[in-house]
């Protein structure tokens, strides 16, 4: 048997309203309006939202890409990646508008559309479900679906449309929406640049603060240790070599391979074009035990050349293929990594040598496990140690003469003073020439001097390139 469907006008009286297209056909202009005004800033939104995720997920091969296209879009693109913080700002401030205006807009435009009645209708026809849940007033729960719609439900449509949606989109496209969005930031950073400059320095303010008294909590924790190491090892056989070794393992966690690493002016590597004689002459002269391989200069590093994997084959001619024993696993790392952090790769990955690459991926040094132990232990001496790791001349008491090259850390502890002292004046420079460079901004020349309270440096031989040695003057007791 057909049953008849259901009619129009009957389903709209069972919701609340009179006439079947009242909805659509007799919505007010105004209401139209603002319907079409929220669909509009809820682009706008994904715009804006999926601009965040585009440029700031933007690899170092995208942004050498562009740079490359040298077109008027890349280059406004990378205008406002060299602006970070700003972009930023102004991306957040112009989404907060566009939200604000999305709440605000749903809220005057759904008031319009959701009468009292409405709403009271809609409740009266769902009373009979409610009420087997439980006791409910009519006004109660016209009261929640008014909430759920305005507030739920714009939440979700913000949340969905203008924030999750785009930024799965723009991790995907990045540097397509990142091209079309370039214009509009550009606008939009000219429109928000003094609110967008506020919150740059007020976050730039705050965050100097937090850094200084971090910094101080953990100076001072880190003293009240020390004092503390001093104080339990006091009076006992071989009590500073122990204070020592216990004061550099609270260190450690904070030094940097930067810090520690051999820099390439001292790095023994091969080409792997030489002949196996030449070979076997490195590394007889080297006395190391593992030799980076490299592939016409030594910012192309292509492999680790163990030399007991050469026991068998000392007797070969220069005929000798010995590229075929390089081993290809090279561990490649960043200059800023923690010495802690790679100590737990080195054990996971087995390997006993990294070869540290600066921002640019070019060869900076070399670091061992080895260089690691010693940071914690001290220098550790073996066959091949002819030489000091640490080049010096003690003149006396209080004059030493150092190598420009070498690393703060231990002109330090050769002097036996903290290698904290010259925290602050150091900046980015892990080398005493570097150091001496961070002060004074400018190449210096032969005999000039530095006076770092209570010590004095003296630059006593200086080329066309390098600073080659450094005179320390340490304080006598009469100057402390």
């Amino acid at each position: 048997m057909d049953t008849d469907p259901l009619p129009l006008s009957s389903l709209t009286s069972v919701l609340g309203f009179t006439e079947p297209l009242l909805l659509f056909a007799g919505l007010p202009s105004d209401v139209v309006f603002g319907l079409f005004a929220i669909c509009l800033l809820l682009v706008c939104s994904a715009l804006v939202s999926g601009a965040e995720v585009s440029y700031f997920s933007l690899s170092p091969t995208d942004i050498e890409k562009l740079a490359e296209e040298n077109s008027v879009v890349s280059r406004r693109i990378l205008s406002l990646k060299d602006k970070p913080r700003r972009l930023l700002a102004t991306i957040l401030i112009s989404n907060n508008f566009v939200n604000i205006a999305i709440v605000l807009l749903s809220e005057y435009t759904l008031r319009s559309v959701l009468s009292e009645e409405l709403l009271n209708a809609w409740a009266a026809a769902l009373m009979p479900l409610i009420n087997w849940i439980g006791s409910y007033a009519q006004e109660s729960v016209a009261q929640v679906i008014h909430f759920l719609i305005t507030v739920v439900g714009v939440t979700f449509l913000l949340v969905l449309f203008g924030e999750a949606s785009p930024k799965v989109y723009a991790t995907n496209n990045r540097i397509s929406l990142s091209r079309q969005m370039s214009a509009p930031l550009m606008f939009l950073m000219r429109i928000f640049h003094w609110p967008a400059e506020l919150l740059v320095r007020g976050t730039n303010l705050i965050e100097k603060r937090l850094t200084n008294h971090t910094a101080t909590v953990a100076r001072t924790s880190r003293e009240d240790i020390d004092e503390a190491i001093a104080i339990t090892i006091r009076g006992e056989v071989d009590g500073e070599q122990d204070s020592d070794i216990l004061k550099r393992i609270l260190k450690f966690r904070d030094v940097a391979v930067k810090q520690i690493m051999r820099s390439r002016f001292d790095l023994v590597a091969v080409d792997q074009q030489v002949f196996f004689s030449e070979l076997l002459d490195i590394i007889r002269s080297s006395g190391y035990s593992r030799i980076p391989v490299y592939d016409e200069n030594i910012d192309n590093v292509v492999g680790i050349l163990y030399v007991k994997d050469l026991l068998g084959h000392l007797s070969e001619s220069d005929s000798f293929r010995w590229q075929q024993l390089v081993r290809t696993n090279v561990l490649f790392i960043p200059e800023a990594k923690k010495i802690k952090d790679l100590l737990q790769e080195f054990q996971s990955a087995q390997l006993h040598m990294a070869i540290v690459v600066d921002e640019y991926g070019g060869t900076s040094g070399l670091i061992t496990l080895e260089d690691i132990l010693e940071e914690i232990i001290g220098d550790i001496k073996d066959e091949f140690d002819d030489e000091p790791e640490v080049i010096f001349e003690k003149l006396d008491d209080f004059n030493y003469i150092f190598d420009g090259r070498t690393m703060l850390n231990d002109v330090c502890r050769t002097m036996g003073i903290s290698v904290d002292v010259f925290e602050e004046a150091k900046g980015e420079a892990d080398s005493l020439a570097g150091m001496v460079l961070e002060i004074l901004r400018e190449f210096p020349e032969n005999g000039e001097e530095v006076l770092l309270y209570p010590y004095r440096l003296k630059v006593v031989a200086v080329n066309e390139r390098r600073i080659e040695r450094i005179l320390i003057t340490l304080p006598s007791s009469e100057e402390l």
